[in-house]
């Protein structure tokens, strides 16, 4: 039984550099690469991370094994009661305690990047390029009329879509983000953006798609039992595709130049 538990606590550190080699390509943690540079700032984060409680697993096993081997090494040994080590005491609760102060002012830059508004992408905060409500059940996009700007409240000519946010590909871009009842989270995996939508509150989320396609948008707040219908789709485009787009979406919801209201057909499925 000695070689078995020396051997137990010596197996769990090595399936956990095994998994931590290989969980990227296998996509473990995340749903594919990061479709965004801060994104990638914040895979680059979650990988920090794990490596320093992988390491402090592997060192906490390893001490395991090697006082279990040192300890059943001698039969008939009388037991003996310690009230502990202080001077280890302190450097268990130094050590750590300065491992998370470094985790804590490590992230500080990436967190500012993406959530204080003054180091927000200054053309993105300038032109919010759509605004996002989220109801039950389903996302309702409001864009501006081209060569126009976005407003908090809505206007005359703007235009609608449904479960489908263009962006532009290769440059930040925001949106306002609002709900219509209950509490929601705009949720895109494979950017790495996600924000509660509050209710009474309108709230700008800036993210950048580096290349063009399709990725998916969720709701990851639990929101009544539609919630699983909350699937929509932001489609990134070239800068030109996309003004074509806008534009192809303005003719489609004009009638006599007044672009017609959004569908509410989707709201009570």
């Amino acid at each position: 039984m000695r070689l078995f538990w020396v051997g137990f606590f010596i197996f769990w550190p090595a399936v956990a550099v095994i998994a931590c080699y290989i969980a990227p390509g296998m996509n473990w943690w995340f749903p594919g690469e990061a479709g965004s540079p801060i994104g990638r700032q914040i895979d680059d984060l979650f990988y920090m991370i794990l490596w320093i409680v992988t390491a402090v697993f592997i060192a906490v096993q390893a001490v395991m094994g090697y006082v279990l081997w040192r300890a059943s090494a001698t039969d008939n040994k009388r037991a003996f009661f310690s009230h502990g080590n202080h001077h280890l005491e302190v450097i268990w609760t130094i050590v750590p305690a300065g491992i998370l102060l470094f985790i804590a002012l490590y992230q500080m830059d990436v967190w500012a990047h993406y959530r204080i508004q003054s180091q927000y992408p200054t053309e993105a905060a300038k032109a919010p390029i759509a605004e996002v409500t989220a109801r039950q059940f389903e996302w309702r996009i409001r864009y501006p009329q081209p060569d126009t700007k976005l407003e908090i409240k809505p206007q005359k000519h703007d235009l609608y879509a449904v479960n489908e946010l263009f962006v532009p590909a290769g440059r930040p871009v925001m949106i306002y983000l609002r709900t219509e009842d209950v509490q929601h989270s705009f949720f895109i995996p494979r950017l790495r953006i996600k924000q509660d939508a509050v209710p009474g509150q309108v709230i700008p989320v800036w993210f950048e798609a580096t290349k063009p396609g399709e990725y998916e948008l969720l709701c990851a707040e639990l929101c009544g039992w539609g919630h699983y219908k909350m699937k929509a789709r932001v489609i990134a485009l070239p800068e030109e595709e996309y003004y074509a787009m806008i534009e192809k979406l303005e003719q489609a919801q004009s009638f006599d130049g007044v672009p017609a209201e959004a569908d509410d057909s989707n709201a009570d499925e």
